[in-house]
């Protein structure tokens, strides 16, 4: 069956967030920045430093996905390889961009703009620029992958560059009920019925508080519906609303 609205995935790069040494938000950043798009993230994969991992994760994704957001590796150290890792993947050299040395080259003193540095205007034969107004090192983009900074700063700033070049679908909407006093299981049966009532909806519940020495009123679940149709969504809210108070459930105020 043929996905009907564009899918994507991310690739997260790099020895420091598989360590722990950095704590990786730009899953999150993407997720929030596709959703009104109407794009859906369906996956993401985390990898280091390494070229035979990244090109087969990215070959992978790229086969799966309309698009494919890579994050970090794309800086002038001897572990930033991920121009490297994408040129390939696609089986194409990696060069120096004319733009992209034009860029650097503004941005340093004379002399500054050493060899180490010019490793940022490394870009797989083909790729397009991704312009990145915080730093000016830019990203790139090949194909249906679009190669960028892990910095989250920047990396979210090159989204703007990145927005018009995506075909987009209907935004999922998105509505949430805080539930106070229970856990999932108070609810499940509810929740299990109101996602058969309406399977191309999307039903989760998460669960917040539980620790030592909180009091009834704050812990619970809380209950979100997605879709793309935003009356059914809110259909959805109002019977699984009423659903819930019936069985003298607590709804909070959001």
């Amino acid at each position: 069956m043929t996905q009907p609205f564009p899918t994507a995935a991310v690739l997260i790069i790099g020895d420091e967030i598989l360590s722990g040494r950095t704590r990786d938000s730009n899953l999150n950043t993407l997720a929030r920045f596709l959703a009104p798009l109407g794009v859906d993230l369906m996956e993401a994969r985390v990898v280091g430093d390494r070229q035979e991992q990244i090109v087969a994760a990215l070959n992978a994704l790229r086969a799966a996905h309309d698009y494919v957001f890579t994050t970090g590796g794309i800086g002038p150290t001897h572990d930033d390889i991920t121009a490297d890792a994408v040129g390939a993947a696609f089986g194409v050299p990696v060069n120096e961009h004319p733009e992209a040395l034009a860029i650097l080259e503004r941005r340093y003193a004379p002399g500054e703009f050493n060899a180490v540095r010019r490793r940022m205007a490394r870009v797989p034969e083909g790729g397009v620029l991704i312009a990145n107004p915080v730093s000016d090192a830019p990203g790139f983009q090949v194909n249906n992958v679009f190669v960028m900074a892990g910095v989250p700063k920047i990396m979210e700033a090159m989204l703007d560059d990145v927005a018009p070049r995506l075909k987009t679908g209907a935004p999922v909407h998105s509505r949430t009920l805080r539930v106070t006093g229970v856990g999932e299981g108070a609810v499940a049966d509810i929740l299990r019925a109101a996602a058969e009532a309406r399977p191309h909806l999307s039903f989760g519940s998460y669960p917040f508080g539980f620790s030592s020495g909180q009091t009834a009123d704050e812990v619970g679940t809380q209950l979100v519906i997605r879709g793309r149709d935003q009356a059914e969504v809110d259909a959805a809210e109002h019977d699984l609303s009423a659903e819930l108070r019936s069985a003298g459930i607590i709804i909070a105020a959001t």
